[in-house]
């Protein structure tokens, strides 16, 4: 609920406080005096794009504050809390205009933009009038309005539910059916680069084994000779027979040495096992070198084979292994996408079904409501005088979405045997403003959490209409809070709280201020509404009349 308005230099408005209250809260005064400066001032302070220049004239900037009552629950909640604003019962709402032209705002003292702004503004005020092209006279939100009047919550999340779930099902077919294109286009290259490598078959470490069996075997033929010179050294016909000599002829007289040969005796066995180990050595490091030609020529073949797939592929020759799993991998994809392929697309068709189940139960449900809408609208329309006319929600078949597949528009025919067409096409100012006015009440459930705002709904309507068309305002304010700017003393009668908006000039300059009426001012204003400016006892009379006083 709006709360409170403060209005600082906009325009011809110098300081302004209003406190505005629950039910129907009525805005009157001569044209010109200031009204749409009021709405004007509040568009700008909830982000709304209007008039360019808004500060009055002489003054450095202008500013308004807007203070607001949240209940819990309500929407402005929710786009406080994504915007990372502080909440609770209470928002504020503050915007400055230099006039230079910057603009500044702020929620609750934090600054924040004109987006967000917006975002609270869809979820506080609702303004309706002759140039409502958000509301309804605008298509796009018909459905919705069906949709509440309906009660669909409940369908409309089952049917959000299917739509995710068909999306998801689209997009993993999609993404199958491509992963399998661009593998069946490499199939032929899969196949014969794992048959190579399965033949090669490369192992982990193979490359460096193999380049140092090929470089030993290269460098043998230099070495072969020494080696070999050094095995008849230390073999049986030369050092191992010296030692062994040594050994045994110390060994014959170191009992008669008193114990001087027993070390030299322990270093001799020990250099003959360190000798017989050497021999050992020379021995095998012999028999490798003595290889068979062949062996070279097939060392080198597969070293080169190696490295040459290696390089084909454009990875390490120890990384061949890991690389032929990995196209292995694919193969395995590629011989199982077929029955990838049909279960992606039992699961989409299973989608499809679930999808158009809800969809079809939402459009029966529609269409249920639609027939019920219109006929709360037509006995809506009859007190506000248009007992002849015919309003009509037609639902035909739009393109699939989270909401369904039905497309929804009001059409109305004003007269008897005139064709039916959209509202903003067939019915005059005064006619449009009724439609509107029917259908809120018939959706006065929608608006419990918002102001709504009817800028002189009632132009081109008097006498009784402009009566019935009071009473359904005041029943409409009876769910929340309603402002109407009016010419209507009927509708002004129908006011729980009435304020005037008039111009005076004050020092050379020409302000507006509004006033807050009491019982006896009230009776007056509406006798200038219903006389003009010479205010009659006639006048006043028929003012009480109005009031019921």
């Amino acid at each position: 609920m709006l709360r409170a308005l403060d209005i600082r230099d906009m325009l011809i408005i110098d300081r302004l406080d209003l406190q505005f209250q629950p039910g129907l809260n009525v805005l009157t005064g001569e044209t010109g005096a200031g009204k749409s400066i009021l709405l004007d001032s509040l568009g700008f302070v909830l982000g709304w794009r209007g008039r360019a220049e808004l500060v009055r004239q002489g003054a450095a900037q202008g500013e308004v504050v807007a203070e607001f009552d949240l209940p819990e629950g309500h929407a402005a909640h929710a786009v406080l809390a994504e915007a990372g604003l502080p909440g609770g019962a209470e928002l504020i709402l503050r915007r400055i205009n230099t006039a230079e032209g910057r603009k500044t705002a702020w929620v609750n003292d934090r600054r924040c933009s004109g987006e967000v702004l917006r975002a609270l503004s869809d979820t506080l005020i609702e303004l309706h009038g002759q140039h409502d092209d958000r509301g309804l006279l605008n298509p796009r939100g018909h459905r919705a309005m069906l949709d509440t009047f309906a009660g669909l919550d409940t369908a409309m999340a089952s049917c959000r539910t299917a739509w995710r779930t068909l999306s998801e099902a689209q997009r993993a077919l999609a993404e199958t059916r491509a992963a399998l294109d661009a593998m069946r286009t490499e199939e032929e290259f899969l196949r014969h680069a794992v048959g190579e490598l399965d033949e090669l078959d490369p192992q982990p470490g193979e490359d460096a084994d193999l380049d140092a069996s090929r470089r030993m075997m290269q460098g043998a033929e230099k070495i072969r000779d020494d080696v070999a010179r050094a095995q008849a050294l230390i073999g049986a016909n030369g050092a191992e027979t010296a030692l062994g000599d040594a050994l045994r002829w110390l060994e014959s007289v170191s009992d008669k040495a008193e114990g001087q040969l027993e070390q030299p005796i322990a270093a001799l066995g020990r250099a003959l096992i360190e000798l017989g180990e050497a021999q050992s050595g020379v021995d095998a490091c012999l028999n490798v070198l003595d290889f068979n030609p062949t062996d070279l020529e097939h060392i080198e073949e597969r070293l080169f084979a190696i490295r040459a797939l290696a390089r084909k592929h454009g990875v390490a020759s120890d990384e061949l292994g890991s690389f032929a799993e990995g196209l292995r991998s694919k193969l395995k994809a590629l011989d199982a996408g077929d029955a990838d392929l049909h279960a992606r697309e039992a699961a989409l068709k299973a989608a499809q079904a679930a999808y158009d189940a809800a969809a079809n139960a939402l459009s029966e449900a529609r269409k249920a409501a639609s027939a019920r809408l219109d006929a709360a609208v037509m006995a809506e329309l009859a007190p506000l005088k248009m007992e002849r006319a015919v309003f009509a929600t037609q639902i035909s078949e739009g393109d699939p979405g989270p909401e369904g597949r039905d497309a929804v528009a009001f059409s109305v025919a004003t007269n008897p045997g005139a064709p039916a067409g959209p509202l903003n096409k067939i019915a005059s100012g005064g006619e449009l403003s009724r439609f509107l006015l029917a259908l809120k009440v018939c959706l006065s459930g929608d608006g419990g959490d918002r102001t709504m705002i009817f800028d002189e709904i009632d132009r081109g309507v008097g006498g009784a209409t402009a009566d019935a068309v009071g009473r359904r305002l005041a029943a409409l304010a009876g769910e929340g809070q309603v402002l109407v700017v009016t010419h209507s003393p009927q509708v002004a009668a129908q006011g729980a709280h009435h304020w005037r908006v008039q111009k005076q000039v004050e020092g050379g300059a020409t302000l507006s201020t509004v006033i807050p009426l009491g019982p006896d001012e009230r009776v007056d204003e509406i006798a200038r509404m219903v006389a003009g400016d010479t205010i009659t006892e006639a006048a006043r009379a028929a003012a009480r009349a109005l009031l019921g006083a």
